[in-house]
């Protein structure tokens, strides 16, 4: 979350400071968005993983109920 917010929070400044020089609202859109992954990838690592590993681990938990149930039904199954 912090990382999402962060890159919107400089989303923002850039957006706002364009608009305030008058610039062209369409063209200050797409060079915030431009500015904000940027920025983001280049000082924002440690958010970023930590927002990748919140993702996986959310994702993988419900698919690791339900490989424990299977690995135990099949566990007593000999063939």
């Amino acid at each position: 979350m912090t990382y999402a917010l962060l890159r919107l929070g400089v989303f923002a400044v850039t957006l706002s400071l364009l608009l305030l020089i008058k610039f062209n609202a369409y063209f200050a859109t797409v060079i915030s968005a431009a500015v904000a992954l940027s920025v983001s990838l280049l000082l924002f690592s440690k958010q970023r993983n930590a927002a990748s590993t919140y993702i996986y681990e959310s994702r993988n938990k419900a698919k690791d109920k339900d490989s424990d149930v299977e690995d135990s039904a099949t566990d007593g199954d000999d063939r």
